[in-house]
């Protein structure tokens, strides 16, 4: 017998599971269905930094040329291995093309209204569904040991501001004070008090646990093969065989390129590539920092759960290599070391890798796919994905619901890319 929801969403990440609860909260039937295991991409092992700090796109003035420079640097923390990939060349030239101030300033914009939400939601979201993932509004700090450094991300302020962020500046030797695990000879910090923090593969599972709470079913190991839209409907092929729903929701993560054809949305092969970061995770060491930080010459993000702690960051356009390359690795205990007095803990817990979806703007892709009104893509969230989750999944249940959204839909929509 063909069995049937109203929406069946591909993609048991953070941003599947966020908008399978804000649909269940509307009254909608959904299925969730993913290829390997809950939280298993790049949901899983980031740092779980809550950012709104974090408005300023990757595409930005200078950038192309730093990673330029970087490219026979493979330990540096934006780094582009040299390969014949025609699709990564065009990825890059698009990219290029919004590394200038307006551009910058749109994308910024954009951005910071889903994180700024999102960070709100996903706070009362910990409240009302008692997720237990650590979760804590603790700041965040950039740290700074070049004054040059220093000076230039202080250019930002007014900007970040003007959206709405909460900074503070601090030179080095008051820091210092205020910060005992780091070393001497800081030039200053940036400080954003409206950051937050959570652990997020704890996030993930909560996430599940409430979705199936609410009447949500969840089904790992069952690959999507296809789609065909039929009137009202739409018929989804997978490999535990053929479901029926009203609407299909493809968040896919770094996945999205390899089955835009399978959905009708080609254009996410140009407008994505992966970008693989790195973490390790450690037993925590007796001095840690009182908050999270980001090394930010190093691009390292240090941070201190409950139940660990984690060193994470730098940016590998490598494709879909699935080695843990040993030497990006040492690159995080290497820049550690040059800040912290006690850099890792005594026991390493985890090493991991995981591929997150760069769009070419750095800017989300939610929406209908244009010309397929039954199917809707959630992804291109770069580094943000944990960070935008909850005004994702609430974005992709208005637009389902034809609701007026709790932000304003365009900025992320597929067509900025035709």
């Amino acid at each position: 017998m063909e069995q049937r929801e109203d929406v069946v969403i591909v993609g048991a990440g953070v941003i599947g599971l966020a908008s399978a609860l804000a649909l269940l909260e509307t009254g909608r039937s959904v299925r969730v269905i993913d290829a390997g295991r809950v939280g298993g991409g790049s949901s899983h092992g980031n740092c779980g930094t809550i950012t709104p700090s974090h408005a300023p796109p990757l595409a930005a003035p200078g950038v192309v040329i730093k990673a330029l420079r970087w490219m026979l640097t493979p330990d540096a923390p934006l780094y582009v291995a040299p390969r014949l990939d025609l699709r990564l060349w065009s990825w890059l030239l698009r990219f290029a093309a919004r590394c200038n101030d307006r551009d910058w300033r749109s994308s910024a914009r954009a951005k910071s209204e889903i994180l700024n939400d999102s960070r709100v939601r996903l706070a009362e979201w910990v409240r009302d569904y008692g997720l237990n993932c650590e979760f804590a509004p603790s700041g965040e700090d950039y740290v700074y040991r070049d004054p040059r450094e220093f000076e230039h991300s202080r250019e930002e302020i007014d900007f970040l501001r003007e959206l709405g962020v909460r900074v503070d500046v601090v030179d080095g030797p008051t820091y210092e004070r205020m910060e005992p695990a780091l070393k001497p000879g800081l030039a200053g910090a940036i400080r954003f008090d409206g950051d937050a923090v959570l652990r997020p593969d704890r996030y993930v599972a909560e996430l599940a646990r409430v979705v199936r709470a609410r009447g949500g079913t969840i089904v790992e190991h069952c690959a999507f093969e296809g789609a065909t839209t039929e009137g009202e409907r739409v018929r989804i092929r997978t490999a535990q065989g053929e479901r029926e729903a009203r609407e299909l929701v493809m968040a896919l993560g770094a996945w999205s390129p390899k089955l835009a054809d399978a959905i009708g949305a080609p254009v996410l092969k140009a407008a994505i590539q992966p970008g693989k970061g790195y973490s390790i995770t450690y037993s925590s060491p007796n001095l840690v920092p009182r908050r999270p930080l980001v090394l930010r010459e190093r691009q390292v993000c240090v941070t201190a759960f409950d139940s660990g702690f984690r060193l994470g960051s730098t940016m590998e356009f490598s494709g879909y290599d699935e080695s843990l390359n040993p030497r990006r690795l040492a690159a995080l205990e290497r820049g550690a070391r040059e800040y912290l007095h006690e850099p890792y803990g005594a026991q390493k817990q985890e090493e991991w890798y995981g591929w997150r979806p760069m769009s070419c703007d750095d800017v989300p892709i939610i929406g209908r796919v244009p010309g397929n009104e039954r199917v809707l893509v959630a992804t291109g969230h770069g580094m943000m994905g944990v960070s935008m989750s909850a005004a994702t999944g609430q974005l992709v249940a208005d637009l389902i619901t034809r609701r007026t959204p709790a932000i304003d839909a365009a900025p992320y929509a597929i067509e900025r890319f035709e």
